[in-house]
């Protein structure tokens, strides 16, 4: 019997997206690969201390350790916190991770930047359900990085559960206005933003690929753990194309 590899992820308390989508995407390695979730205290995203405090590396580190009470081959926090807070703080929470459980750690922000290397993109749309300082933060984060950022879309929310309940329309609707400038990808940056679902139909009709948050964590993941992704379905990143 093959030995299944275990992949643990700490996610924002308020997400409905997330793990259903993470089944979905992962049925090809059903067989081979299995994920775990633990939740960390995650409601709302702004520019203000009350939001920076969800961030912080304790919160993180006990839902790891609760995750590594299981046999796990790697720890991913399923959160693009970093995006705006900027890479080091993911950095230091891997390092920290693995210190305390002994596990290998990722993040969807490395799996981002991952992505932009591995396909040789560096022109990026943003296409965001943030408020508009958080985009602008995003957008000078990866300007920081060394990326052009040809457009900032973004749709003004604030609580994560109005980002859970965005209504595909008006996600397609922030796709299309992030593909003005012709980009060389779009970045679809939340983990509760469904935009998952919609990868496949927006680049046909845009001609753009995009880097869907929820999508970029699986494929960082299965890299991580020595797994070739070949998901059809899901857009280019995941089709391996």
């Amino acid at each position: 019997m093959t030995k299944m590899i275990r992949i643990g992820h700490i996610t924002p308390s308020s997400n409905t997206a997330l793990e259903p989508l993470t089944y979905q995407m992962n049925r090809p390695y059903d067989s081979k690969v299995s994920h775990h979730f633990s939740r960390t205290g995650v409601t709302h995203l702004a520019l203000a201390q009350s939001s920076e405090a969800q961030f912080q590396i304790e919160p993180m580190l006990a839902a790891a350790r609760l995750l590594a009470d299981a046999p796990l081959d790697l720890l991913v926090w399923n959160g693009t916190s970093a995006s705006w807070r900027g890479l080091a703080n993911d950095e230091a929470l891997c390092a920290a991770i693995t210190k305390e459980t002994g596990v290998p750690a990722t993040t969807s922000t490395i799996g981002f930047y991952a992505a932009f290397q591995a396909f040789g993109w560096s022109r990026i749309g943003l296409a965001l359900p943030y408020t508009a300082d958080v985009s602008a933060e995003i957008e000078a984060e990866y300007v920081r990085r060394g990326y052009t950022v040809t457009a900032n879309a973004c749709l003004g929310l604030r609580e994560n559960r109005d980002i859970g309940a965005a209504d595909p329309e008006a996600i397609r609707d922030v796709l299309r206005r992030a593909a003005a400038g012709n980009p060389d990808c779009i970045a679809v940056v939340c983990t509760n933003f469904n935009a998952t679902e919609l990868v496949d139909e927006m680049e046909a009709e845009l001609g753009v690929p995009i880097v869907d948050s929820i999508a970029v964590t699986l494929w960082q993941t299965l890299r991580e753990v020595g797994v070739e992704v070949r998901i059809p379905g899901w857009g280019r990143v995941l089709s391996g194309a």
